[in-house]
């Protein structure tokens, strides 16, 4: 497991034991996991966003926060959501975080996690060039998606 996995686990446990609602600050998340605070932003970015139940309010500078709220939203609108942001390319790390959120939160099962996890991996991906991999990937992932609307 990752810095990333173990950074947005520890959010999620928080959030649940927060009923939904947390407050951080991003320095301390920083010195906690011993990364620097682009790390953090890295995860909200990925991890936390509309498109995956989350509004993230942030204010920066010495007395900055982070406000994290899982927002409810039933099934087929989260899977609408990420299908029309997912744009015209995609990296795998970013196509295998929002698969994993979206297996977490059981939007997708698990068998279905696993097909697109092995469907956008660069070694499926292999025939095709490095510079058309994340639009290939990005096709796929929502194609997938629509199927399971």
């Amino acid at each position: 497991m990752g810095i990333s996995d173990l950074i947005a686990a520890f959010i999620r446990d928080s959030l649940e034991d927060a009923n939904g609602v947390l407050e951080l600050q991003r320095s301390d998340l920083a010195e906690r996991f011993h990364c620097v605070p682009s790390q953090i932003n890295y995860v909200m970015t990925t991890r936390f966003s509309p498109q995956n139940g989350y509004i993230v309010e942030s204010r920066r500078g010495g007395g900055g926060y982070i406000r994290i709220t899982r927002v409810q939203v039933d099934r087929p609108t989260l899977l609408m959501s990420v299908i029309n942001s997912i744009g015209e390319s995609i990296d795998r790390a970013s196509a295998n975080a929002i698969v994993q959120n979206l297996a977490h939160d059981e939007a997708i099962g698990v068998e279905t996690a696993q097909v697109l996890q092995c469907v956008m991996s660069d070694a499926a991906l292999h025939s095709v060039p490095a510079a058309l991999r994340g639009s290939v990937r990005a096709d796929l992932m929502r194609q997938i998606l629509i199927h399971t609307v």
